[in-house]
Order: C-alpha cells, then sequence, then structure tokens
C-alpha cells in the first residue's frame, strides 16, 4: 500500500501521461519539494521510468517522469460459463498475457485445478519479476449455476457451482490477496477505468454474454446497491405478469443473450459458437443474426427506458463478448428501438456508448481491482453502495 500522496501522483500519471515535476506539481496541488521527494521514493521502488531531458527552453532541462510498466502486475481470472480466462496485466493496465479454455460448461471437478494451474504458469513466467505480483482478481457470476435449465444443466450441475466459494478457493491457491467481483461488474471497471467511463460520471453498463448482464455506475463510482442487484438487468422483466400468474412474464436474459443467438443457430444446423465471432455477421448464420437483433434490440431499448426511469443516468454503455461488427449493429439498432417506446414525462434519454474493451472486460477489470487497491488514491471507488 501507498501513502495517499504517492498514490495522488500515480494517479496524475496514469491519468495525464508522462509528465516532469513541476507540471506534476502544479496538476497535483503539491509542493516542488514533497514531488521532488515522492518522485525519489517511487523511483527507488522502481514505480517510474525517466524519459530524455527536454531542451531547448529557458533554465534546466527538464525531465518527463512515467510509470514504469514493470512496476507492478497484477493477475485477473474470468470464470464464465462458457469459458475462462487468466490475464497478466502490467502496470500501465496493459495485457502482457493471456490464457484461455472453453467449455460447454464448467465442471468444478476439473477447473478449480486449471485455474491453479495457469495462474501459477502466468506467476512463474514472470521469473524475477513475479515479486511485483500485488494480487489477484476473480470476476464471475454470483450463481453459476443460475438460470441452469436455459443450459440444459441438471440441478445437481448447477447446485455444485452455487456452494462454492470462488474467492475462498482461489485465495487457497496463492499467497497473493484475492479480490472477488461479479463478472459484468468486474467488466464495468476496465470499461470505468480504462474505457468510456473516464469520460462519464454516470452510466448504466449493458455486457453482452452467454446471458447478458449489467453494472451501474454513479458519480465516478461502481454502485452495488444494498443486495448487490443494482444494473442486474439480466432478470429485468418485459411484460406486465397476468393476474392468475400461469406464466411469469419474460425476463430480459431470454431474449438480449447470446444464448438465444446459439439457440437460433443450432436450429438451423449451425455451428452456435460462430455467435461470439465474426461468423455471426456472414453467411450462413447473418439471417438468424438479424432475426437476432431485431429482438434483442427492442428488449435492451426497454431496460433502457425502464432504468431511465428510476436512474436518470447520462449515457448506457453497450458491450459484449461479439464481434465488433455485431456489437455496432446491436448499439445502433437499439438507438432506433427506442423509438418504439412512449418516453413522455422522462426530459430527455441518456446517450448510448459503444463499450471500447470487449471480450477481455471480465478478466481485465479483475486485474485492474488488486492495482487500483494498491496504488489509487481511491481505494473505495468500487464499494458504494
Amino acid at each position: 500500500m501507498r501513502q495517499f500522496n504517492e498514490r495522488v501522483v500515480l494517479q496524475a500519471l496514469r491519468v495525464h501521461g508522462n509528465r516532469p515535476k513541476a507540471e506534476l506539481a502544479r496538476l497535483t496541488g503539491l509542493t516542488a519539494q514533497t514531488i521532488g521527494l515522492i518522485t525519489a521514493r517511487l523511483d527507488e521502488d522502481h514505480l517510474l521510468i525517466r524519459e530524455a531531458p527536454v531542451r531547448g527552453r529557458v533554465g534546466q532541462p527538464s525531465v518527463p517522469l512515467g510509470l514504469n510498466p514493470d512496476g507492478a502486475f497484477a493477475v485477473g481470472i474470468k470464470i464464465g460459463r462458457r469459458s475462462a480466462d487468466w490475464l497478466l496485466v502490467d502496470f500501465l493496465g496493459r495485457v502482457r498475457e493471456r490464457l484461455v479454455v472453453n467449455y460447454a460448461f464448467p465442471d468444478a471437478t476439473t477447473l478449480l485445478p486449471t485455474i491453479q494451474s495457469h495462474l501459477n504458469r502466468l506467476l512463474d513466467g514472470l521469473g524475477p519479476l513475479r515479486g511485483r505480483v500485488v494480487g489477484v482478481g476473480v470476476a464471475a457470476p454470483f450463481q453459476m449455476g443460475g438460470w441452469h435449465r436455459m443450459l440444459g444443466l441438471t440441478e445437481a450441475q448447477a447446485d455444485a457451482w452455487n456452494h462454492i466459494d470462488l474467492a475462498a478457493a482461489v485465495q487457497a491457491m496463492t499467497d497473493l490477496p484475492v479480490s472477488y467481483a461479479k463478472d459484468t461488474s468486474a467488466a464495468c471497471v476496465a470499461e470505468l477505468l480504462q474505457g468510456r467511463g473516464r469520460d462519464l460520471h454516470s452510466f448504466l453498463y449493458l455486457f453482452m454474454d452467454t446471458f447478458v448482464g449489467g453494472a451501474l455506475v454513479i458519480d465516478s463510482h461502481l454502485h452495488r446497491g444494498v443486495h448487490g442487484n443494482a444494473g442486474a438487468v439480466a432478470s429485468l422483466p418485459l411484460q406486465v405478469a397476468a393476474a392468475d400468474v400461469k406464466e411469469l412474464p419474460p425476463q430480459l436474459i431470454s431474449q438480449a443473450s447470446l444464448w438465444d443467438l446459439e439457440q437460433r443457430f443450432r436450429e438451423h444446423a449451425l455451428e452456435p459458437m460462430a455467435a461470439y465471432d465474426a461468423r455471426a455477421v456472414r453467411a450462413p448464420w447473418l439471417p438468424h443474426t438479424r432475426e437476432w437483433i431485431d429482438r434483442a434490440s427492442l428488449a435492451l431499448a426497454h431496460c433502457i427506458v425502464a432504468g431511465t426511469a428510476f436512474l436518470d443516468v447520462e449515457a448506457v454503455v453497450i458491450d459484449g463478448v461479439v464481434a465488433p461488427e455485431l456489437l455496432r449493429e446491436v448499439w445502433a439498432r437499439t438507438g432506433e428501438a427506442l423509438k418504439a417506446y412512449n418516453t413522455e414525462g422522462l426530459q430527455g434519454m441518456p446517450r448510448l456508448e459503444l463499450g471500447s474493451i470487449g471480450s477481455d472486460a471480465r478478466a481485465l477489470g479483475g486485474a485492474l481491482l488488486p492495482l487500483h487497491a494498491c496504488f489509487a488514491p481511491d481505494r473505495d471507488v468500487f464499494l458504494k453502495t
């Protein structure tokens, strides 16, 4: 853990890029003497790099300082319903190495040992820099076995995951501190710190994966709510329930998830996993993708109108584990679909933004959790309730 003023200086360099000491003093409001002492300590701990002096001005040449990419590392682990990802992330938040395992559904008895072996592989690969790893961040659905009938799983398979404390299981594999976040919350963290969120104070975050999910940012803080339900858009009902309750109203998860696109492909004897890559926007998958977009965009627009009535955020960010072309089409069609809803009484609608991280978002967000906890001035940025 760094002292607060050290964190302020590191954050200034992270946000504004390489700067000389005089510029750091102006950006942070700290005195030149304080900046000198802080940068000396950070330099001694190998957290900074020095660029070539800038000459040609009056006085001594200035030396821009920047963050040392090898100054610190973190590992992000995403456990999803279709795949698991491991990312090694450096001090600049850049991905140095990734490992991926795909499956139809994660089996705990085989995946947990794989989590440990892949984590050790990334750590061992750092060699002498291994001591600079500050932590591990795990991103996974709160209930991996949720909606198991949609996936064709037995209750026993679902129940096995729902009784595993994944954070504790990973902590038992390493001496490094382990952070844990819901997968869509972790993805939102990545967008908040390294994507569109740097320019947005409040936004609803929608992420399309096997099951659609979301998160909520208010005043540049991830807002979890009392029970962790803030932004849990998958459960949003899409119509009013009948009085006799013969059939429950459909939820957003049934119409805006890639699982639904998988089923469309499967019904036409096409490879269902094409939903997650560029094949989805090519023949022979494209006609079925267009049908899915028609329904998904209307469902997402419903979510946005409902969310606006409660939250009144400045933007909605849409991202997902899809090809960029498909993401842009969903984004554009969702904007058009908003016209199908009555927004009378609402003073303006949030603007729609394309997410900038994509499939790495959940694992990257997981890795950013320990990096932020160790080096950012606001350690509680993800803990607002």
